[in-house]
């Protein structure tokens, strides 16, 4: 690939030419009079305004800063795309077209309010730009490694770039697209921000975990396709599945990896009603310390406590049982572990070291037991791992 370094002569006015912004993120972003475009299917989405930057493009320009080398991939006669400074040449573009205000001289301005030299300046503003030309697979290489300034690239957001196509932009299109009308929905179960890729991210890695693929490998495999219902079908099905068992919104669903545990618990049954019950019953539970865990436990037939973090016995409780089992078991000649005086082996005598044994629920935590003194027994640590997590 070659880069060959055009003339500093692109002035504002003439980038912004024809500019065209539509508000779903994505769609309709073009300059120099329709031929440049501004967001090409492999960018990112437009993020300055989230991220409060886009004010201070505007100010750098009013102030003489250079906003950096903007560089533009030549993709045929007289047409080009942006490779890097989407985001500050969208910012320029949506103030010029009056999306947003500034202040200046302790007012707030938009582009048209301004007096007409500070508008004139921000419009004979010269940009620095790089034109650039390649074989398609050098350009992204080259997008993916000079992201000069801005926010840095994710790893969605470099895998669009990699695998860019018809599959990738109507992907975009469905998941990061935060006026989709589903976006609420979806989350109370995926973290993150579908103007980042998290919601297609998520969307990747549970539908392609489902066929046995890593992410990139399903990406390059239908990177050619004009249509997505695999990937809209099979995360639908994980978010009806999971809001049609849990009735109950709680922060801790999101970010679950639901696609995980729809595979394993799919062929199951349950009962939405009593699910919520048991819900309610864990959270308000003092000795659940991992709420997060409530799901999966809940989902694998209440077995595996180790989910739920259940509180520990403290060292006080511990060692005062531990007195109170010892002077008894000296008393009748028997081990102070209850499990080894029962037993018919040298152990049965044996007055164990209390760093030598652990608290244990006599009454297992799952089948109601609390975690205090009158529930708890000391056990050697041999008995107390055979017993298992109760």
């Amino acid at each position: 690939m070659r880069a060959t370094l055009m003339q500093p002569c692109y002035k504002v006015r003439e980038i912004v030419d024809g500019f065209v912004y539509n508000e779903l993120e994505g769609k309709g972003l073009f300059g120099l009079s329709g031929r440049l475009t501004i967001q090409p299917e492999y960018q990112r989405n437009y993020l300055y305004a989230k991220e409060k930057k886009e004010a201070a493009v505007i100010y750098s320009i009013l102030k003489g800063y250079p906003l950096g080398l903007i560089y533009f991939n030549v993709v045929a006669n007289d047409k080009f795309e942006i490779l890097d400074g989407q985001q500050r040449i969208t910012s320029i573009g949506r103030f010029v077209t009056g999306k947003f205000a500034i202040m200046f001289n302790g007012r707030e301005h938009t582009f048209e309010s301004l007096p007409t030299d500070i508008q004139d300046k921000i419009m004979d503003s010269v940009l620095l730009i790089y034109h650039c030309q390649g074989k398609e697979s050098a350009i992204k290489e080259w997008f993916k490694t000079i992201n000069i300034v801005g926010i840095p690239l994710n790893e969605q957001e470099l895998a669009n770039a990699t695998y860019s196509g018809p599959f990738v932009t109507l992907a975009k299109a469905e998941y990061s697209n935060s006026q989709n009308a589903n976006v609420q929905k979806w989350s109370a179960y995926v973290s993150g921000s579908p103007l980042r890729q998290d919601f297609l991210a998520t969307a990747l890695d549970w539908v392609s975990a489902s066929k046995g693929q890593t992410k990139d490998k399903y990406m390059a495999d239908n990177r050619s396709k004009t249509n997505i219902n695999e990937l809209k079908t099979y995360f639908t099905t994980v978010i009806d599945w999971v809001s049609g068992i849990f009735r109950d919104v709680e922060k801790e669903m999101c970010g679950q990896d639901w696609g995980r545990l729809y595979e394993t618990y799919k062929r199951y049954s349950y009962d939405p009603a009593k699910v919520s019950q048991l819900v309610k019953k864990l959270y308000s539970d003092f000795y659940v310390k991992n709420k997060k865990g409530v799901f999966e436990y809940l989902l694998g037939g209440c077995t595996d406590t180790k989910l739920l973090q259940v509180r520990l016995f403290d060292e006080p409780t511990k060692q005062a049982k531990y007195r109170k089992q010892t002077d008894e078991a000296k008393n009748k000649g028997i081990s102070n572990c209850p499990m080894c005086a029962v037993g018919h082996d040298a152990a049965k005598s044996k007055i164990w070291n209390l760093t030598e044994m652990d608290a244990d629920h006599v009454t297992a935590w799952s089948s109601g037991g609390s975690t205090d003194i009158n529930n708890c027994q000391m056990l050697c640590r041999s008995h107390n791992r055979a017993k298992g997590n109760s």
